[in-house]
């Protein structure tokens, strides 16, 4: 831990604060917290956690900002590409588009403009956006990069609407949702938590009582030994997006597996990673407020809430085998090579996209549909759904 670089004075007493705040709810929660409630209040606490302050979180390492660099910061080849299956789905529903978490607001930016290109824009593009800091960000990037006539079109959430036509997008939204750790020992099962020692954040095991945890996570059959995540806010933020939805898809992009990956022996100590500053680790109870701290995804388990919610499994690969059935390649092939200004740094971005070292095989696709029966583009070839 000690390559990290060392966070300014101003940040450290914004970390501070965050801390003190974490420690009072600890000592007003008979002294322990699950990290559950650790990882909401760390990224989300108002004002002060790393999502809701306004600190930069997206950039490139080689421009000296942010923490982490997602696929629409990457290149807008990304944006256009997904933009072909979305087309598909607005022409089919003649519906809207509902973007969970926006980031920089990049991505809002390329998928309209492209669009545009299409001449398939949507009467609406809402946002649903958690983060006041964010929805500054993206409205300053939404008026230096598209029209007034776009822009207009945008409209910002706090809460889902009750019925929704058209398509739900969601990049790297699941793996940020906070989750509780489990630890499996030969007496039992266990819950990590938060604790404190000291005035230092401290880890604490406390045996897991809550029943419908406890159940979900008896039936995975875990060795002693074996520490991993469960999400259950992850299912009931599907359950909540499958009642809105009336008419389309629900469209998520994130790093994670299906269920045999994910509880594999030997990934016997989870998923949970951190980023701060461009560097990934594993040690949440520091920069606390400062860094990223996310967990895989489950895919599996988001499959399964499919049936009970009326919605359809209608998708799942890879995201180099989705982008390049959504026509990546053909986008590509508009450049010429000899055109090494141009073609250079799409043939980079789509490296990172499509790479099974990079982003291609670790980040998946999901689709679930309602009402809609169409297949969709982006798994017409390579649909895993079967190994969920």
């Amino acid at each position: 831990m000690s390559t990290l670089p060392t966070p300014s004075i101003e940040a450290q007493k914004h970390s501070q604060q965050l801390v003190r705040l974490i420690q009072q709810t600890i000592n007003s929660s008979k002294g322990w917290l699950s990290f559950a409630e650790f990882m909401q209040l760390a990224l989300y606490a108002p004002g002060l956690g790393y999502y809701s302050a306004g600190n930069q979180k997206f950039g490139d390492s080689k421009k000296g900002g942010g923490d982490f660099v997602t696929a629409p910061e990457i290149s807008p080849l990304f944006a256009q590409t997904i933009s072909n299956q979305v087309a598909q789905i607005l022409r089919i529903t003649h519906g809207s588009i509902l973007e969970l978490g926006a980031g920089t607001g990049k991505f809002v930016a390329d998928i309209l403009l492209t669009l545009a290109e299409l001449n398939c824009i949507p009467d609406k593009y809402y946002i649903l956006e958690v983060s006041d800091h964010l929805r500054q960000v993206q409205l300053e990037t939404l008026r230096n990069k598209i029209s007034a006539n776009l822009l207009q079109r945008v409209e910002w959430l706090t809460v889902l609407p009750e019925s929704f036509v058209g398509v739900m997008l969601g990049n790297e939204v699941l793996d940020a949702i906070p989750v509780h750790i489990v630890h499996v020992k030969d007496d039992g099962i266990y819950e990590c938590g938060i604790a404190v020692d000291d005035e230092t954040l401290v880890w604490q095991d406390e045996i897991l009582k809550e029943p419908n945890l406890l159940d979900g996570v008896t039936k995975l059959n875990l060795t002693a030994g074996y520490i991993t995540e469960v999400c259950p806010a992850a299912n009931g933020l599907i359950a909540s997006l499958a009642s809105a939805l009336h008419h389309g898809v629900i469209l998520m992009i994130d790093y994670g597996f299906s269920a045999s990956e994910y509880y594999h022996p030997q990934r016997n100590q989870g998923t949970l990673m951190c980023h701060y500053q461009h560097y990934a680790h594993t040690d949440p109870l520091i920069n606390v407020g400062l860094q990223d701290i996310t967990s895989h995804v489950d895919f599996s388990q988001i499959a399964m809430l499919c049936e009970p919610h009326g919605i359809r499994l209608a998708g799942y690969a890879s995201q180099a085998q989705f982008l390049i059935n959504c026509g990546i390649l053909d986008l590509m092939s508009q450049v010429s090579p000899h055109d090494m200004a141009s073609y250079a740094p799409l043939a980079a971005a789509a490296q990172k996209l499509l790479s099974p070292a990079e982003m291609g095989d670790l980040f998946k696709v999901i689709a679930l549909s309602k009402n809609f029966d169409e297949p969709l583009l982006g798994f017409l070839q390579g649909d895993k759904s079967y190994t969920l």
